[in-house]
């Protein structure tokens, strides 16, 4: 009885040890670019419709499945938001170069579409909180993450595409480091893949992706970061109205920031980021 509750407890003890490594290994940080401690009253003027306007082929933000259905990241958090604000919601697919003229004459309300924030377009726009920010990260590969950090910086050798803004980063922040400049993003990959650099460093919601394909094969892991220094990488994805629609504008600030709280931008996060960037 004593050997056999003693092969029971040791079972239970490896089992426990193995669920400790999986959570370890599956932990996913959810960013949040929302002050938690910020009370904001729901608008008073919530439009009763929310016309959103987005381009197709672009996963895991705006796709079509397998049967042709319209889903992704932009497409569930447009109707998030709409639930949240107990108004109808609809999606209109346009091509990219015709979502600001369908804004300006009044076919849709909002932009969900990663419009970048020009300085004509600020001008021209109003554009509510980031709701996705895109850090820059290393990869390394797997098994050197946990060493490396800000001293092994120093002296290791970092692939980077030529001419990006990752490669004006690392030069103007990292000078003590070697990069090494390749044409390609797949190029400066396979470097590390192969071995011959000690880390890569680029967009992070890029390698989120290749890391979770068959390309990568499980060689390499996030380490350090995630970076989002003003002037580099502090612009991320928001939503576009036209300049005088105050009420959308708030409208879908006060939803993105109920999204956070309620946990529901959590939820749309790690369906579509399994290998979270941040």
């Amino acid at each position: 009885m004593v050997t056999h509750f003693r092969n029971i407890l040791l079972v239970f003890l490896a089992l426990c040890a193995f669920l400790t490594r999986v959570n370890a290994q599956e932990t996913v940080v959810v960013p949040n670019f929302w002050d938690p401690k910020a009370v904001h009253d729901r608008p008073a003027d919530i439009p009763g419709k929310i016309q959103f306007l987005a381009t197709d082929g672009y996963p895991p933000f705006v796709y079509r499945d397998a049967e042709d259905r319209l889903t992704g990241f932009n497409v569930d958090l447009a109707r998030a938001i709409c639930q949240e604000l107990d108004t109808s919601c609809s999606l209109r697919i346009k091509e990219f170069s015709g979502l600001l003229p369908a804004l300006e004459e009044g076919e849709g309300d909002a932009i969900i579409s990663g419009l970048a924030r020009t300085d004509d377009l600020v001008e021209r726009l109003s554009f509510s909180d980031d709701y996705l920010k895109l850090p820059a990260r290393f990869i390394v590969r797997t098994g050197k993450e946990k060493a490396f950090g800000a001293d092994a910086i120093a002296g290791a050798r970092i692939s980077v595409e030529a001419g990006s803004r990752h490669e004006a980063f690392a030069a103007r922040f990292w000078p003590e480091a070697f990069l090494m400049p390749f044409d390609t993003v797949e190029a400066a990959r396979t470097a590390l893949v192969k071995g011959d650099v000690d880390a890569h460093f680029g967009d992070g919601l890029s390698l989120s992706f290749w890391l979770n394909s068959t390309d990568a094969a499980d060689c390499c892991r996030f380490a350090g970061g995630p970076w989002l220094e003003p002037g580099y990488f502090d612009e991320g994805l928001s939503i576009a109205m036209r300049k005088d629609d105050a009420s959308t504008r708030e409208a879908i600030n006060y939803a993105l920031r109920r999204l956070q709280q309620t946990g529901v931008y959590r939820e749309l996060y790690l369906r579509y980021f399994p290998v979270s960037f941040f």
